[in-house]
């Protein structure tokens, strides 16, 4: 949602939606609608790992 809230902000600061938005007035609905067609590229973030995690590896390697 984080991308949705971000892509909102720049809607309200003046950029334009990459959708239609003739039936679509608030920002955060156009946002979430151009997330859902695919429309706004992200990246997940590399979570670091668990030491439980590291200890399984560990065992098997």
């Amino acid at each position: 949602m984080v991308v949705v809230a971000r892509r909102a902000r720049q809607l309200q600061t003046g950029s334009r939606p990459l959708i239609d938005t003739s039936r679509l007035r608030k920002h955060t609905r156009i946002a979430r609608e151009e997330l859902v067609k695919g429309l706004l590229d992200f990246e997940l973030p590399v979570l670091p790992q668990t030491a439980e995690e590291k200890e399984t590896k560990r065992r098997k390697g």
